[in-house]
């Protein structure tokens, strides 16, 4: 028998299972990231930091979007 509506409880449980992993792998990545800021290993100036930044942030911004408009979010690739 297949049910017409999935249960809302099990939606939620799937939702934070799946966004908590996602999530959990963003922080990760955003402090691999800060390693780079390591100047003995690495050079850059404030216009690669501010290039970076601004990309990460217009993500977000299209990601809070996408949650309050349930739009659907486009690939960027970010080049310097």
């Amino acid at each position: 028998m297949v049910m017409a509506k999935k249960n809302p409880n099990l939606k939620k449980d799937r939702f934070k299972n799946v966004a908590g992993r996602r999530v959990q792998k963003i922080l990760d990545n955003i402090d691999s990231l800060a390693k780079c800021a390591n100047r003995n290993n690495y050079y850059y100036d404030d216009e690669d930091v501010n290039k970076m930044l601004r990309a990460i942030k217009e993500k977000i911004k299209t990601l809070e979007s996408a949650y309050n408009s349930n739009t659907k979010l486009t690939k960027n690739i970010f080049e310097f």
